[in-house]
């Protein structure tokens, strides 16, 4: 394309669907967690606020960007944004609300010590976590537009033309949940006449406020839906598109292809659809052409990945733009999805070989590159080829770069063979030599890893780096973290104990930092959950381990007891999603380097006297395709990774797993399939839900749903962590059951700590008694 097209091209403009929140120095979180602590007033927090949605959007439209999203910033989570502005917040925080919107929004995402809040889960098959909505045949909707509103007002005031960015309908339901007390079987997409209504209310609302187009994000419509769901989404945007009352209405979908919902969204009385061509583009290209594309709207092509931080191939996205030309009234560029799930700005790794630089692409290189492209677009290739020569020499210099390449890696992982991915012995077997070896009671007591990040480690790791301490001075200071963890547990009474992990910064970072063919980041920050920010290691070459890990810690902390001390490692599957993976190679290539170097691990901690090893894979579910038709490919791989990984361990050697935060229900055959001896799991939100469902499979091994919710500060009294465990026992029996939190007890404090793992221990106590009672 070396010509000006005269028709859709010629309108190309540049766009974004969001922006990370945070700042350059993770600004929001700062004064987020201040005002928790009652730092930072309410006006201050909302001053800070503002301060960085200004700024995001003058950046935006500096760097090209034509309309500029609004809507997408949020304190803590803009599900939960939604929630607030239908009106559907539970009746345990109405009061709280009521009483003031925002200690209520944060008591609704954290919970009180009276009030449990809301359930969180992966947004879809991403690292983001959202807070589930619970809706019931009573939930009555109502509209408070004020937050989508103001912030438009704000970008309008700038003079920027702005695009709120709303959670479409169909989405919002189909992500909600039943609340408490209300039926398992309640569907809450049955409230969807009762919902638009609100939409449209609000719809008005931005109208009126000046927009021009309202976004609506139904990403669930790229997921297998039932044909009650489609005629749903249907009905959905067969009303809202008839409403007088409205801006134009984009229909934006991300994450994979649009499958059955396209042909009905195309027909729908819509202005626009947004549509992701980086996953399954393909798909979506072929779909489009197969009804006609879209004459008479917008399409907007997510051409360049929103979720990975490699450079994008410039010029295999304007061939992509290039197609579909002619589909639509208007074709604008676009990131895939929001920009959200990358870090700020590559420019600020000063630690990174300028070399490897190049090659990567952060929010604002992303955005740089949809403006080149829209530009390209817009005008001919002529405009741009100064920005495609360079985007083929840094193409070329990844390709041809040894560190992406390790022949001795490569080899060892063409010789795996499935013995190599199986133990030796059954469970059965294994169950009754570990039982023997372990000497555990009934209901057994551990944590899942982590203890505290007091601000003493934080400070001690700083001091390291600046060199105002040695190593060995830091040394002594971890030591000194380990024994206060070890003792707090002997004296708590917890049978299998952890070493806390004093000495990591993050649990997939950490070993990042020492296997070859990974990267990491100083500024690399990317939001999980509300004020929760980890810095992704990148994925860039082959992978092997050059020395022990872990084995040096495990066992010092097992020389100050009797008790057996887990080995805590990060599986291959969440060490693949919880970093920027490699693109260029099948993902399931890259798990098997990384079991193997986790497999030479495990080994060692066995032979260090490691009686006990835990091997987290809390992303196999949240790396599940979005498609049932991938699922069989992906899980195979998957399973095969964490067996490689545990495979080679004597039969008195116990094999656990864990897993948070996600639908464990469609994953249930493959948690079976991984062959762990013990699997500890999220449930206290849920009220038990894994458990049950691990029951109805006949899950024949043990397992530890967690009595305690870690992500909120309430501290569960023994009686509520008691209760809990009596709920599990319905599902699992006792000598099988294992007690512990949901997760790691990393963001929590000390004094919580303390006391909700004592309350922990009590109700074990106290339900082994009811069991035996003397």
């Amino acid at each position: 394309m070396t010509t000006t097209p005269k028709t859709a091209a010629a309108a190309a403009r540049a766009t974004v669907y969001g922006y990370p929140r945070q700042g350059p120095e993770r600004e929001l979180k700062k004064a987020v967690e201040g005002y928790w602590k009652g730092h930072v007033t309410a006006d201050a927090l909302e001053t800070v606020a503002a301060g960085l949605r200004r700024t995001t959007w003058q950046e935006l439209a500096a760097a090209g960007i034509h309309e500029v999203p609004t809507g997408d910033f949020s304190y803590y989570d803009h599900v939960l944004d939604t929630t607030v502005m239908v009106g559907a917040v539970p009746g345990r925080h109405r009061a709280a609300v009521e009483a003031d919107a925002l200690d209520g929004y944060f008591a609704m995402a954290r919970g009180t010590q009276d009030a449990a809040p809301l359930e969180m889960t992966k947004w879809f098959n991403t690292n983001y976590h959202y807070l589930v909505p619970e809706l019931g045949p009573d939930t009555v909707f109502t509209a408070n537009s004020a937050k989508p509103v103001t912030e438009l007002k704000e970008a309008l005031t700038l003079g920027l033309t702005a695009r709120p960015v709303l959670v479409g309908p169909v989405t919002y339901l189909l992500l909600a949940k039943p609340a408490p007390g209300v039926p398992a079987d309640f569907e809450p997409l049955t409230l969807l006449d009762r919902l638009l209504p609100v939409y449209a209310e609000v719809l008005a609302d931005l109208r009126a406020a000046g927009a021009a187009w309202v976004q609506l994000d139904e990403p669930a419509l790229v997921q297998d839906r039932t044909p009650a769901e489609l005629n749903g989404a249907a009905r959905a945007y067969r009303d809202l598109g008839a409403l007088i009352d409205r801006p134009r209405l984009l229909v934006a979908s991300y994450f994979d292809r649009l499958g059955d919902a396209l042909p009905m969204l195309a027909k729908a009385p819509v202005d626009g659809l947004a549509l992701d061509f980086t996953e399954s583009a393909a798909a979506n290209l072929d779909a489009l052409a197969a009804v006609g594309g879209l004459p008479g709207k917008r399409l907007i092509a997510g051409v360049v990945n929103g979720r990975n931080i490699w450079v994008d191939n410039l010029e295999k996205s304007l061939s992509t733009l290039g197609t579909l030309l002619g589909l639509a009234d208007r074709v604008d560029v676009a990131a895939s999805c929001s920009l959200l799930h990358v870090p700020l700005d590559s420019a600020r790794e000063r630690d990174i070989d300028p070399q490897i630089l190049r090659w990567l692409s952060f929010a604002q290189q992303k955005t740089s590159e949809i403006v080149t492209l829209a530009r390209g677009l817009a005008q001919g290739t002529d405009t741009i080829s100064g920005q495609l020569a360079a985007n083929r020499a840094d193409l070329a210099s990844r390709a041809s770069s040894p560190i992406t390449h390790d022949p001795e890696v490569r080899t060892r992982a063409a010789a795996v063979t499935g013995a190599d991915a199986r133990r030796s012995q059954s469970y059965a077997e294994r169950a009754a030599a570990q039982r023997a070896h372990l000497r555990l009671p009934l209901l057994p007591t551990t944590t899942i890893g982590s203890f505290p990040q007091t601000g003493e480690l934080r400070t001690a790791r700083a001091d390291l780096r600046a060199g105002r301490i040695d190593a060995a001075g830091y040394e002594e200071r971890i030591k000194a973290e380990i024994g206060e963890v070890i003792s707090f547990q002997e004296t708590a009474g917890l049978d299998v104990l952890v070493h806390g992990e004093a000495e990591r910064n993050d649990m997939v970072q950490y070993f990042a930092e020492q296997l070859t063919g990974y990267l990491a980041t100083r500024h690399g920050w990317v939001q999980s959950y509300g004020t929760r920010y980890v810095r992704p290691p990148i994925l860039a070459g082959d992978i092997s381990r050059p020395r022990p890990m872990t084995v040096r810690w495990t066992s010092y902390a097992q020389s100050l007891t009797e008790k057996p001390v887990k080995g805590m490692l990060t599986g291959p599957v969440t060490m693949l999603a919880w970093s920027f993976v490699r693109d260029d190679q099948p993902l399931g290539d890259t798990a098997r380097q990384v079991a193997l170097a986790l497999r030479d691990e495990v080994g060692d901690l066995e032979a260090a006297g490691t009686s006990v090893i835990q091997v987290d894979e809390p992303a196999l579910r949240e790396t599940l395709p979005l498609r049932a038709t991938d699922h069989p490919a992906y899980l195979a791989w998957a399973t095969e990774a964490f067996r490689l990984t545990t495979g080679g361990v004597r039969p008195d050697t116990q094999i656990h797993t864990h897993m948070c935060y996600a639908e464990f229900g469609d994953i249930v055959q493959a948690i079976d399939d991984l062959d762990a001896d013990v699997i500890s799991l999220e449930a206290a939100r849920s009220h038990m839900q894994v458990a049950r469902e691990l029951a109805a499979h006949g899950y024949p091994r043990e397992a530890g749903p967690g009595v305690y919710d870690i992500h909120s500060p309430r501290v569960p009294s023994p009686e509520e962590a008691a209760d809990l465990l009596r709920t599990g026992l319905k599902a699992i029996p006792a000598e099988r059951l294992w007690v512990n939190p949901d997760c790691g007890l990393k963001t929590r404090g000390w004094p919580e700590t303390r006391s909700s793992l004592e309350s922990l221990v009590h109700a074990a106590r106290t339900v082994r008694e009811e069991l035996s009672p003397s």
